[in-house]
């Protein structure tokens, strides 16, 4: 074979190794700048027992979502196993208000708490009592499903008390 054949095909194969580089060296710095991607988690969450003379088919849900991530997503749905139906509401001083979804900023956080956004869990499978866990499906528009098993706190349970 002449050298100059050999001197190509040696510079098309050094070519073709250095592009690939290149382009792994592109999806490396792509990965490792601006997460957009939502990172979820989710705390604190609780419900409380409901009191003695009330329906005992429903009952309030509590939690918080973290995202730690660079993108937002929103709360599209609550299911549950162990009960009928779970509905998301925003509670104000004059009502409260079913809602279709919640969002979760990125790097933020989204809130369910007495007085304000939170759960209503109806139609239990059986009758709840302090101590049981209820799991809580929630659905996200990107993030997929985040199961958490919900403990049932006395009515009076204040997080962080």
């Amino acid at each position: 074979m002449p050298a100059s054949r050999e001197f190509r095909r040696t510079a098309l194969a050094g070519a073709a190794v250095a592009a690939a580089l290149t382009v792994s060296a592109i999806v490396v710095a792509g990965a490792g700048g601006h997460d957009a991607s939502a990172k979820l988690s989710v705390t604190d969450s609780y419900i409380p027992l409901p009191a003695a003379g009330t329906s005992d088919s429903m009952a309030a849900g509590y939690l918080t979502v973290r995202n730690t991530g660079g993108a937002a997503d929103t709360l599209v749905r609550v299911s549950s196993p162990g009960a009928g139906s779970i509905s998301m509401h925003r509670s104000t001083d004059t009502s409260m208000d079913e809602v279709d979804s919640l969002p979760v900023p990125a790097g933020g956080t989204l809130r369910l708490a007495r007085g304000g956004l939170h759960l209503m869990i109806m139609g239990w499978q059986k009758q709840p009592a302090v101590g049981d866990r209820l799991e809580l499906d929630l659905h996200f528009a990107h993030g997929g499903t985040i199961v958490v098993q919900v403990p049932v706190q006395p009515l009076t349970y204040r997080p962080g008390s």
